[in-house]
């Protein structure tokens, strides 16, 4: 039997995800769904799905589970992190602030920046620590988590891994990052043997002090306009290779992120926008 499922189009530094409260509403194939869904002209167009629900777990308020336009489940998005904040405030599911979300990558948690309307304008994400090698599911074997060289379409890459609770690689350029092919080298190096489970890839740029300038290939997604993991990793990047602080701004499409590599307890801290675009009804 077909139901009506209402959605909301969610954006956070333009990285764009379909929302479904799944104590709603059932989602009996995410994947398919969100395949179908995020298709641009046929579907309502996106970078994937994200379910709100229930948690499995005590220690935490709620559940999301994130899926790419290609079908394939994330184990994290800091920039949906966001926005499922501000859905569970703005739309009077929770007063709770802070949130306690669970995520395939553990259990994030959301302090909510409200305006004067008492609405959600901006979220800041407790990510956890990066994890720095983990060569059993992302990695190579050996080494640590910098100057690993990369070879895509005869051209050598040297970037740092980073893991956000999903694996990041992360390239900075000398040359202009706005001109740079990332539809032409990013797939590659997303599918890089290297990466066994293959991987997001970040290509950045230094623009003033602290300042980046990043664009990203998201595995399962291709180019988006943001990701917050991303910018994570990328601090975090410029910071092991002494091109920044602690703290630093990622600027990217769609947006500009506040990263925060808080060295009391070694967690980031990710500052940012979100947004809702649109809401809709579909059939399922």
């Amino acid at each position: 039997m077909k139901q009506t499922i209402h959605f909301t189009k969610m954006q956070g530094a333009g990285n764009d995800y379909i929302y479904v409260n799944t104590l709603l509403y059932n989602i009996p194939d995410p994947s398919a769904t969100s395949i179908a869904w995020s298709k641009p002209h046929f579907g309502i167009g996106s970078d994937g799905l994200i379910l709100i629900g229930a948690p499995t777990r005590p220690d935490a308020d709620f559940s999301m589970r994130i899926f790419n336009n290609d079908g394939s489940e994330a184990m994290m998005c800091g920039n949906g992190t966001r926005c499922v904040a501000k859905y569970l405030h703005d739309k009077g599911v929770t007063r709770k602030n802070p949130i306690r979300l669970e995520t395939l990558s553990g259990i994030k948690i959301l302090q909510l920046h409200l305006d004067e309307e008492n609405k959600v304008d901006a979220v800041t994400v407790d990510m956890g620590e990066p994890i720095l090698k983990d060569a059993h599911q992302f990695t190579p074997c050996g080494g640590g988590a910098t100057d690993y060289e990369v070879t895509a379409d005869g051209r050598t890459f040297v970037g740092t891994f980073v893991s956000m609770g999903n694996p990041h690689f992360v390239i900075f350029l000398n040359e202009d990052v706005e001109h740079f092919p990332v539809d032409h080298y990013g797939p590659l190096l997303e599918h890089a043997a290297i990466f066994p489970q293959r991987c997001n890839i970040e290509f950045a740029q230094i623009t003033e002090e602290d300042t980046f300038r990043m664009r990203v290939w998201e595995r399962g997604s291709g180019i988006t306009l943001a990701c917050g993991t991303g910018a994570c990793a990328t601090a975090v990047a410029a910071h092991l290779t002494g091109r920044a602080g602690r703290q630093s701004d990622i600027r990217m499409d769609g947006g500009t992120l506040h990263i925060h590599w808080n060295d009391a307890d070694n967690h980031i801290l990710m500052t940012g926008p979100a947004v809702i675009s649109f809401e809709g009804e579909i059939t399922l």
